[in-house]
């Protein structure tokens, strides 16, 4: 099997763990809200309970490492998950400046310095790259912005923070308009900061060259020959133009690479560490944990003599870091990169040698190392094949051990939890057999029965007001009665065009525009709509109607009932209210007070009919032609309209239209003013026979009250229900982290 399918196998392999590792990132999520909810229950005990070794005790359980350990472990899947999810295999190329590593990517990728820039001239611009090898592909670009926000917190930010220089920018315009702060004289170091203050001051000095960027869309593809106007600062002949590598936050390239049987790999040139850029080693540190699968440390020694030095160690020390679930040694090769005394650095064959000799001495611990000249295509490509070859071969074993590491801090996650949890479940003791007895024998007489106790009150209490109800169904209603008194009246006072100072006048202008066929139905319509409307303040009055009589049955509820200690609410609100707070398992109590308060009359349901069969009159029809081809007019019609109708004509026949019409719909209101009695009676005494008539619902009160006989009966039970009910929520809480603390929602791995 060639090295192409491999990789391609290793990737698709690692596919089907990512959706594993989503589950399980959901899972500790939900275990730390439900952790962090039962701590405030915690908290809230803890200064309402009286005794004090139980108090004690609780706050003996400490939740705060175990909080750490799953923010820390959800960072750790994050990684994990994204170097499962890509699909490449990324070699990280480290070292310090001007070691040879753009020289290294160069012969590897056939790219030239127009695309990577080298340090033969000005420093690097730390803008990170990351070549992806594709066959048969022109090469081209993708450029990635910073936002203006990114680019304030993670360029600008820093060096105000390193250098001490005051309160930092918090827009890019107060950036860019208002002077850079002097560095302070009593910065620690003197050559270092300055440098550093140098860097910042480039980025303020030619904010307008790039400014137009950090609100461009990315990525942004470009052509081979415009890499380097994003990724350098200056032309290949030294010429310092470009200024875009300022706004940019990573920059891919697409190509071919010489050695073409490579598979999907991509080679990732990391910060360089020595330059007086900020960030590096943390952005080193980052790209390493988050999408590097192998690393290659170059370093290039002097042809004058060279050592292990200090900076060495430290960039060695800074990777090794990035990924404590895996010794850096397994997935590093070291690279000594060897010139020949045609180079700028001199032949350094045997300076190689001696460090190579001497890298154990310094801790510095790698796979493999190698002496290779970077600038030579031959080498580099053999070093490539040498790479792929040990990945190809280890990389499973690496992927598991690094699995194996997270998945047994999970598993320590999980253990913690259950630790915790069970010193929880038994902190807050149940009562004992004898005082539930005797708790369940006082609420039993209490609730009583048809004879006695809180049954009879609220059964009797109902009865009395179903009885009062059932006298008053066939008496007029008086709130409805005085709406239809006040809407005829309105009717009467405001005629429309009949009232008019000006109607005749009014009425001929409109004939003049329009003809008297048409003006005449217009009319109608208008006065039609007119009445309607006047009566539309009914629905209100039914409003009232409904919610006086949703009231009476409250007050037998919140008095005789004695659930105004659940609910103070009134009408519908009440009803709604105490529906809610019955659990689902009494499904027959909970829906009586849900249908209850949702029961209404309206004025389109009840009124609208009768009001609307006497607007006939008002109702323009034009004429059809009946089945014999006859003219059909419509009957009753007060006005036969022609051609020498007149004004005077129509405001007639539209006084009668509409008297016609008020007078038929008084008496006809008039006759349904008790049906709202009628229905509110109605609706009472569903609800009596849904809440108490109704088979076994005797048997659902009874359960629903036990729940809150704290607060029914609280001057008996008040203690031992607050106890139980404190208990009650801890358990809840406690029971919340047990449904999330389940062992299999912590493996992703078998």
């Amino acid at each position: 099997m060639d090295i192409t399918t491999r990789i391609a196998n290793i990737i698709e392999k690692r596919k089907p763990l990512v959706h594993k590792l989503e589950g399980v990132e959901g899972n500790l999520k939900t275990l730390s809200a439900a952790l962090h909810q039962l701590e405030e229950r915690r908290n809230y005990l803890s200064t309402q309970l009286g005794n004090s070794d139980i108090t004690g005790k609780l706050r003996g359980i400490n939740f705060d490492p175990i909080q750490l350990a799953i923010a820390s472990e959800l960072t750790a899947l994050i990684k994990l998950k994204n170097r499962f999810s890509r699909d490449t295999l990324n070699i990280g190329v480290i070292g310090r400046a001007r070691q040879g590593k753009s020289r290294l990517l160069q012969s590897l990728t056939g790219l030239s310095t127009a695309e990577i820039p080298d340090g033969d001239r000005q420093h690097c611009t730390g803008v990170r790259s990351t070549i992806y090898h594709e066959p048969n592909v022109d090469a081209y670009g993708e450029v990635w912005f910073h936002s203006e926000r990114s680019f304030l917190d993670e360029v600008i930010t820093p060096y105000y923070e390193t250098l001490r220089l005051g309160a930092k920018p918090l827009t890019v315009e107060e950036f860019a308009n208002k002077p850079l702060p002097t560095l302070p004289q009593d910065i620690p170091g003197y050559a270092e900061p300055g440098a550093m203050y140098e860097h910042l001051k480039r980025y303020h000095s030619q904010f307008s060259q790039y400014r137009h960027l950090l609100r461009e869309i990315s990525p942004r593809r470009i052509q081979k020959h415009q890499i380097r106007e994003y990724v350098a600062q200056d032309t290949t002949d030294g010429k310092r133009i470009f200024f875009n590598y300022l706004a940019v936050k990573e920059v891919k390239i697409i190509c071919t690479f010489p050695n073409s049987n490579v598979g999907k790999i991509a080679l990732v040139d990391m910060p360089g560490l020595g330059d007086t850029g900020l960030g590096d080693e943390d952005k080193l540190i980052k790209a390493l944990g988050k999408d590097i699968d192998f690393v290659l440390f170059v370093r290039m020694p002097k042809s004058s003599g060279d050592y292990w030095a200090d900076v060495d160690v430290k960039l060695y020390d800074a990777a090794r870091s990035a990924l404590v679930e895996l010794p850096i040694n397994l997935w590093s090769f070291l690279v000594l990169n060897q010139t020949n005394s045609e180079s700028n650095n001199g032949d350094n064959f045997k300076n190689c040698q001696d460090l190579f000799e001497t890298i154990a001495e310094k801790y510095i611990q790698v796979e493999k190392s190698l002496i290779t000249n970077c600038a030579n295509s031959q080498d580099t490509s053999q070093l490539l094949d040498t790479i792929l070859n040990y990945l190809t071969n280890n990389i499973d074993a690496l992927d598991q051990k690094y699995s194996s590491t997270c998945q047994q801090r999970l598993q320590n996650i999980y253990e913690s939890v259950h630790a915790a949890l069970s010193k929880a479940k038994t902190l807050l003791p149940k009562d004992s057999e004898d005082d539930y007895l005797e708790t369940e024998e006082l609420f039993s007489e209490l609730f009583g029965n048809n004879e006695s106790g809180w049954w009879k009150d609220i059964a009797l209490g109902l009865q009395e007001l179903r009885v009062q109800l059932w006298y008053q169904r066939q008496v007029p209603d008086e709130e409805l009665y005085e709406g239809v008194i006040a809407a005829i009246e309105s009717c009467e006072q405001d005629k429309g065009i009949i009232s008019s100072d000006n109607a005749l006048q009014e009425i001929n202008n409109r004939v003049m525009i329009s003809s008297a066929f048409r003006a005449y139905p217009d009319y109608q319509d208008e006065l039609r709509v007119l009445i309607a409307h006047r009566f539309l303040t009914l629905d209100d009055n039914l409003k009232r109607v409904v919610e006086f009589a949703k009231n009476q049955v409250v007050d037998v509820l919140q008095n005789q009932g004695k659930l105004a200690t659940l609910s103070q609410a009134k009408g519908s609100d009440f009803f709604t209210e105490i529906g809610n707070i019955i659990p689902e398992r009494l499904a027959k109590l909970k829906a009586g007070f849900h249908i209850l308060a949702n029961f209404q009359l309206s004025y389109r349901g009840l009124i609208l009919p009768r009001i609307r069969q006497h607007l006939d009159g008002l109702t323009n029809i034009s004429p059809m032609t009946g089945q014999f081809g006859q003219v059909l007019e419509q009957p009753d019609k007060t006005l036969a309209v022609s051609k020498d109708t007149t004004a005077e004509d129509i405001l007639m026949a539209l006084e009668i239209d509409y008297d016609k019409a008020i007078n038929t719909i008084k008496p006809a209101l008039e006759e349904l003013l008790c049906e709202p009695n009628e229905a509110v009676y109605a609706m009472v005494e569903e609800f009596i026979d849904n809440v108490i008539r109704q088979k076994d619902i005797q048997k659902e009160w009874r359960n629903f009250l036990r729940g809150v006989r704290g607060k029914i009966w609280s001057d008996i039970f008040s203690k031992n229900e607050q106890d139980r009910q404190m208990r009650e929520e801890w358990m809840k809480a406690v029971n919340q982290v047990m449904l999330a603390n389940q062992l299999e929602y912590f493996y992703f791995v078998q």
